[in-house]
């Protein structure tokens, strides 16, 4: 797993920057009610979907938590006195007082299963009656684009997917939320080249691969062996899922 207090610094240049903000604030506005007043961004990270998410709407309240100190620091200086340092399983705010929520890229780093029933069921419980939550499902997926890349790194150690939809969608329903509309955006600026997957390798960015493992050197060295190892492959596109609570939750 990646450390993401150090990563702090490089987030956004090393995953497409302001392209990819701009698509995945657009995609989740989208899914968004035209009368909300109030949203909780949750894993802000950077802020950097954040504050366009705010300026798009300037009608719209928009609150961000993150649980990590140097994002939240970075997220703060972009939308100053409306970021909360805080962890998704225990939301510091009242039942009812958001009119959204979203989670974008936060489902898939649950470290149980049972954390993302949490997450979801918190996310819940702030949103009003009659509210949307919008997150993203199967990220994972969305890098496999049938590259070379992909081809080695199918072999991996697996790990089951914590936010497939379907286990996303199935804890929704035991909170009260009810499938409301899908939208799919494109994370610009993150196709993979061979190098640039080597150094997540050594990252962490690969959960079953850790750092210094044997198994990894060998995966890195199968990558290695790629031909353009600078040349980009295609994009991912994401998946944004929304729900509605049930006005009798």
């Amino acid at each position: 797993m990646l450390d993401y207090e150090s990563e702090a610094e490089r987030y956004d240049a090393s995953r497409g920057g302001e392209p990819r903000a701009a698509a995945a604030a657009g995609a989740v506005l989208g899914l968004l009610p035209p009368g909300a007043r109030s949203l909780l961004d949750v894993a802000c990270g950077t802020g950097i979907v954040t504050r366009r998410l705010a300026a798009a709407r300037p009608a719209l309240r928009v609150t961000g938590v993150d649980l990590t100190p140097a994002m939240a620091r970075r997220a703060a200086a972009r939308l100053p006195g409306a970021v909360v340092l805080a962890d998704s399983r225990r939301l510091p705010f009242r039942d009812g007082e958001f009119d959204a929520v979203s989670s974008v890229w936060l489902l898939h780093l649950a470290e149980h299963a049972e954390d993302v029933g949490r997450i979801v069921g918190e996310c819940a419980r702030v949103l009003r009656a009659g509210g949307v939550y919008v997150t993203t499902v199967d990220k994972a997926a969305a890098h496999n684009v049938g590259s070379d890349i992909d081809a080695v790194l199918s072999s991996r150690p697996p790990r089951r997917a914590r936010d497939a939809a379907a286990t996303v969608e199935a804890c929704a329903a035991g909170h009260g939320l009810v499938p409301a509309g899908q939208a799919r955006f494109r994370g610009h600026g993150q196709g993979r080249s061979p190098r640039r997957t080597i150094a997540d390798l050594r990252r962490g960015w690969f959960v079953t691969l850790p750092p210094g493992d044997p198994l990894s050197d060998r995966f890195a060295a199968r990558l290695a062996a790629l031909p353009d190892q600078d040349r980009p492959r295609p994009d991912p596109v994401f998946t944004l899922r929304a729900f509605t609570k049930n006005p009798g939750r």
